[in-house]
């Protein structure tokens, strides 16, 4: 049997708990609302967004100050889980938009070693023996499945998905074992991103690093949204590559 005291304090954890969730509800509609403008129209966001709190809840719940972690780096980790977790259930991740993404992430490799330079779009659409504007089109198509996959490339030492927003972004109070990772991922990643072609490399870190929109990066580039999301999805097939490579 509980004694006063216990349940004193039970009522101050139970009510920390809710504060913590309360106050970082806004992070949880940023997460989801930099996560949608990448998904196809049908995704429902509201879905996103219930899943997305799941996430938060589960951190709040879990969550250890002791660690010397800070809430917000943590729950972030574990919102971004269950939204992937989410979207690997819809249609999204389909065994067509791999197929198609698993082609044209081969022909990169092979051209980019061929040439030993970056290949442009119109020596890959060549490569793929489609034109430039259907090239276009497949970028467009794989754009969710890279901007995902990504993302869910790497785990920390607890196994939750790091994105590259983790690692470009400066990052708060982690654990010793987290900041080896983010060291190690910061290195290979700076060193793929400094590869990648002018453009590609400009939208990635304005997209990232700056947090810029697509539209704000196409305003700064001179470029239409849609030529924005191409680049992003051209250079996402890139980094996951060569970030294989690393890993490997």
């Amino acid at each position: 049997m509980q004694t006063d005291g216990q349940l004193d304090q039970c009522s101050v954890r139970a009510a920390a708990r809710e504060q913590l969730i309360v106050d970082h509800i806004p992070l949880v509609r940023y997460l989801v609302g930099r996560t949608i403008c990448h998904l196809p129209a049908h995704i429902d966001q509201q879905d996103l967004m219930s899943a997305a709190m799941i996430g938060l809840i589960n951190a709040a719940d879990r969550f250890d100050p002791s660690r010397g972690v800070l809430f917000k780096t943590f729950a972030e980790q574990h919102v971004r889980g269950t939204i992937l977790d989410e979207l690997r259930s819809y249609d999204v991740l389909s065994r067509s938009m791999r197929d198609k993404y698993k082609r044209l992430e081969k022909e990169l490799r092979i051209l980019e070693h061929r040439l030993g330079r970056n290949p442009t779009s119109e020596e890959i659409a060549a490569a793929l023996e489609i034109s430039l504007d259907e090239y276009f089109e497949l970028l467009d198509d794989v754009h969710a499945f890279t901007f995902i996959s990504l993302d869910d490339s790497w785990e920390d030492d607890d196994g939750h998905p790091l994105s590259l927003a983790d690692v470009l972004c400066e990052s708060e109070a982690r654990s010793p074992q987290q900041q080896v990772i983010m060291k190690q991922l910061a290195e290979a990643i700076g060193q793929a991103i400094e590869a990648l072609p002018e453009k590609e490399r400009l939208a990635v870190t304005l997209y990232y690093s700056e947090d810029f929109n697509l539209k704000e990066i196409g305003e700064t580039l001179g470029l239409t949204e849609s030529r924005i999301s191409q680049l992003i999805s051209q250079a996402m097939v890139r980094l996951r590559g060569r970030l294989k490579l690393h890993k490997n």
